[in-house]
């Protein structure tokens, strides 16, 4: 027993000594803890301090809350809901938000968020008054952003004319044509200050791509790690590209039968 437990000392002690060895130095953890510094106190390229989500009644949640929440891991910014009145607004679902600012309390944002839906954002392009605040709300805009079918309302603005950009898959090129702009399908588009993004969480996407314009590498891996954003779905899917025909083909028709009769109705080409 006592062989036993002497041999455990001496493991014991081998492996202190050895760790004390191996212990950074005053000197490196003082280089360490200035490189994390760095990373926090990390200069945007850009001055942002107010982001503004748009919305309005049948708005997709995700589309809205995905930038929310990941746009708010930049420092020192305000992120706020905005809807033509305040008040509650509902989502496609139903579900009620509180917003307490009006677009006529708000003439400047650094960064606009437009999401997408379905019918009430096709709508949302027929409304003069909201269409109009768009394109004064731009004119101040470090970034003027779309998140699916919000590329609809954006579109409708006239700002996407003669620009690449994306949106919802749903008949994306033909809806984007009506706007003037080209379709890339991508997950999220740049150009100029015009952010676009595919469906729904490619909003989560393209809000970590500004915020990699703006902060670099290291930050955004930080905001990331803090969202545990490390996407794994189950089966490939989710994409035009990956999805099988029938499976796209019924989603299209489902569609078609909300949309068509909003196009048929009311688009002038």
């Amino acid at each position: 027993m006592r062989k036993a437990t002497s041999i455990i000392t001496i493991i014991f002690l081998l492996a202190n000594i050895k760790g004390l060895a191996q212990a950074p130095s005053s000197d490196s953890l003082a280089k360490k803890h200035q490189q994390m510094m760095d990373i926090i106190m990390t200069k945007p390229k850009y001055p942002i301090k107010t982001i503004g989500v748009y919305l309005y009644d049948g708005y997709q949640t995700l589309d809205a809350m995905g930038p929310y929440e990941t746009l708010a891991g930049l420092s020192g910014v305000k992120v706020f809901f905005i809807a033509k009145h305040k008040g509650g607004v509902r989502n496609q679902r139903g579900m009620t938000v509180q917003v307490d600012t009006s677009i006529d309390k708000v003439s400047s944002l650094d960064i606009l968020v437009i999401p997408g839906g379905a019918a009430e954002t096709y709508m949302q392009t027929q409304d003069t008054a909201v269409v109009n605040w768009i394109k004064r709300i731009d004119k101040t805009t470090t970034y003027t952003t779309s998140v699916c079918t919000g590329a609809w309302i954006l579109g409708a603005t006239g700002l996407l004319q003669g620009k690449n950009a994306t949106t919802n898959w749903y008949r994306a090129e033909e809806r984007l044509k009506t706007y003037g702009a080209t379709f890339q399908e991508s997950r999220w588009v740049q150009d100029g200050k015009y952010w676009t993004s595919a469906g729904v969480t490619a909003g989560i996407d393209m809000s970590l791509a500004i915020i990699n314009d703006l902060m670099g590498e290291k930050y955004t891996q930080s905001v990331m790690l803090n969202l545990e954003y490390d996407p794994h779905p189950p089966i490939k899917g989710g994409s035009l590209k990956n999805t099988q025909p029938l499976v796209k083909d019924m989603m299209t028709e489902m569609y078609d039968m909300g949309m068509q009769p909003l196009f048929k109705k009311y688009d002038k080409n």
